[in-house]
């Protein structure tokens, strides 16, 4: 596998992406709405408690933690916007028939059009994240006496968690897209990869198990494992011949 063969199917992906003002806007918006609403939510919410010092300061953490996970339900269902439309899209507007003539293989084909969903998601949700800890911390060093920002959580959640859970959404609705012949339905059945990662969070939420660093280590190995599975499975799955001959 060629990964400069990879790259540029991944650029054209990634510039398409960029004139499709509805796509670019929805992977964009989303990320600095949350990192900025949700430091403002804390703000307000400490303020108008009423609450002693003593009780803010230990009951910030949990919420800002908590808070935290919201990129990283975000990075399970921001590409799928993408990812769903890259094969199905393309199909329908006749441009993927030129890429699959090619002699480019499947796994470049599937490996570049994953990193042209991956790449701009990604990115958003870091920027949202560290548009996120600057606003927690110049909201909350006062009330709680430290800068609470950066940790080792959000670490894990920003540099493992995030990115694997954007390759299993890039993934999944590959796969779905190679086998649909609908955008929107594409989209909604990619849409429910976000599920597992909720119910990652909410397990953790009611002390099924604690969300803490070696947890979230862990449950990273997994999904990493998940990945290599699903892109493996991608690949097997998707049948360039048939999509050639048989999509209309």
């Amino acid at each position: 596998m060629r990964f400069s063969k990879a790259w540029i199917i991944a650029s054209k992906d990634i510039d398409i992406f960029r004139k499709k003002k509805s796509i670019f806007y929805s992977v964009i918006l989303l990320p600095l709405f949350v990192s900025v609403g949700l430091p403002l939510m804390i703000f307000f919410l400490s303020a108008g408690s009423g609450s002693s010092i003593s009780d803010v300061q230990s009951g910030l953490p949990p919420v800002i933690n908590a808070f935290s996970f919201v990129f990283l339900i975000g990075a399970a269902s921001l590409p799928t916007v993408i990812a769903s439309y890259s094969i199905v899209g393309e199909k329908q507007e006749q441009s993927l028939e030129p890429l699959l003539a090619t002699p480019t293989t499947d796994s470049e084909i599937l490996l570049g059009k994953s990193i042209g969903a991956l790449l701009p998601p990604l990115v958003a949700i870091w920027i949202g994240g560290v548009i996120f800890m600057c606003m927690i911390d110049a909201v909350t060093s006062g009330l709680l006496g430290y800068v609470y920002y950066p940790n080792g959580m959000i670490a894990v959640i920003m540099l493992l968690l995030v990115p694997l859970a954007a390759i299993t959404a890039v993934e999944v609705s590959v796969i779905f897209s190679a086998r649909i012949n609908d955008v929107r339905t594409a989209q909604q059945l990619g849409s429910l990869i976000v599920i597992p990662f909720a119910v990652i969070y909410l397990l953790g939420e009611i002390n099924v198990y604690p969300l803490t660093i070696p947890y979230l280590l862990i449950i990273s190995v997994i999904i990493l494992v998940a990945d290599v599975g699903l892109f493996s499975l991608a690949v097997s799955t998707f049948r360039r011949d048939e999509i050639l001959t048989k999509w209309k």
